[in-house]
């Protein structure tokens, strides 16, 4: 396989034919340098996937992109963070509807290759006035993929931001991504944003495959708080700008592609339960050893997801016990007298009966930002890796007051 490269300072501008752009609109607190409207822009239409909330109370915004994605083209994205247009009755659609017509009317593009994406609060109406100011306002450049990448922001505490690289015919394919997410995050997508940009020539139909693929083990095996939101988004253009031969699955390297296109969305997913509310670590769960895939991922869902387990976690306490619950709770297929269960690389269980360990060293461990808990068991060979973060204090004390 090729090798791929993550590239410096990489983002969602890094492939080939794209543009960005940013503006403070007024939906958010006011502070110099905010955020909270943003486009991305490709030179020329391009092929489109994506994959959506499971809630069945979703954003209009969502209803709008779904719609418009069902051509297999786009060629803008346009993005605000601070109201979530949802649950506001069909004046969320006429709104989302107006917002991809002020974008078609300033840069000239088609009103169906315009997607509209929103986050933020609940229940509340997109401010038009606003927005009609802040989308007159934007200004795109191929320079600007970091700063639509803060524009799309909520509680986050950080971007997050990647860019790859791989070579095809003498050229070098690109695909950057940025993403948002802090909480209201599990499995099935959670109140996250994520768009990935790349400059290979794909087609909509392989472009789907892949990106459904890959979000089932990565974005869909994320969890911080349990909970889905009504505006899950992730968004794949692929706009051609490399100039090569189509890249699908009769040629080997479409396996390249996809091995990049994992890397992007796992590190934005990962970068993602890192990031969550209140958080200050990263929880990775590998399950191995199970008797198929679905039940490997269940396991490793039911533990990165329990409460008990990131309470445990956040305290530094190897409490096994839970997450044998969890395990027990998946509703996979296991067998006691088979696991085998780690913590940071110390055994605490081997062949269904505990093993003696020192119990200080494994606590010094936990007080790791990165804390891995892998299960072994031992019914078959299919593997998942799941990512959670700790809940702390702070995460209820910030959830009690959202908003007030």
């Amino acid at each position: 396989m090729d090798e791929i490269s993550v590239l410096p300072e990489g983002s969602v501008t890094s492939p080939k034919g794209y543009k960005a752009g940013s503006t403070y609109a007024g939906l958010r607190t006011y502070s110099p340098d905010k955020r909270d409207l943003g486009i991305l822009y490709s030179d020329k239409q391009a092929s489109v996937a994506g994959v959506f909330t499971t809630n069945l109370v979703r954003s209009h915004s969502v209803t709008l992109c779904e719609r418009h994605i069902s051509s297999g083209l786009a060629q803008a994205i346009i993005v605000n963070s601070g109201v979530a247009n949802a649950c506001v009755g069909m004046q969320g659609l006429k709104d989302a509807e107006e917002m991809a017509s002020n974008v078609s009317s300033k840069f000239g593009i088609a009103f169906e290759d315009i997607l509209v994406c929103s986050t933020g609060m609940i229940g509340v109406e997109l401010p038009m006035g606003l927005l009609r100011g802040g989308i007159a306002n934007l200004n795109l450049d191929n320079n600007l993929g970091h700063e639509f990448a803060r524009a799309i922001l909520t509680t986050d505490k950080t971007t997050k931001e990647i860019a790859v690289s791989f070579e095809f015919e003498g050229q070098t394919i690109s695909i950057g991504g940025c993403a948002k997410g802090s909480g209201m995050i599990h499995p099935n997508m959670a109140t996250m944003l994520a768009f990935i940009t790349t400059d290979a020539n794909i087609s909509s139909k392989n472009l789907q495959v892949a990106l459904k693929e890959i979000s089932d083990s990565t974005f869909n095996m994320i969890s911080v708080d349990g909970d889905t939101s009504t505006n899950d988004t992730v968004l794949v253009l692929s706009n051609g700008a490399s100039s090569t031969s189509e890249i699908n699955p009769e040629i080997k390297e479409w396996r390249t592609f996809l091995a990049a296109l994992h890397k992007v969305c796992e590190y934005l997913a990962k970068s993602i339960a890192r990031d969550g509310e209140g958080a200050s670590k990263l929880i990775e769960v590998i399950v191995d050893g199970a008797s198929n895939l679905n039940d490997a991922r269940l396991v490793a869902r039911s533990i990165s997801s329990s409460s008990l387990v990131k309470t445990a976690v956040h305290g530094n306490d190897p409490n096994w016990g839970r997450i044998m619950m969890a395990v027990g709770k998946s509703g996979a297929k296991v067998d006691e007298s088979s696991i085998s269960l780690f913590i940071n690389e110390v055994c605490i269980m081997e062949g269904g009966l505990p093993v003696p360990y020192f119990r200080e060293a494994l606590i010094g461990e936990m007080r790791s930002s990165d804390v891995s808990i892998r299960v072994q068991l031992g019914l078959g060979d299919s593997k998942a890796i799941a990512w959670g973060c700790n809940m702390s204090e702070e995460y209820v004390t910030f959830n009690s007051a959202y908003t007030t």
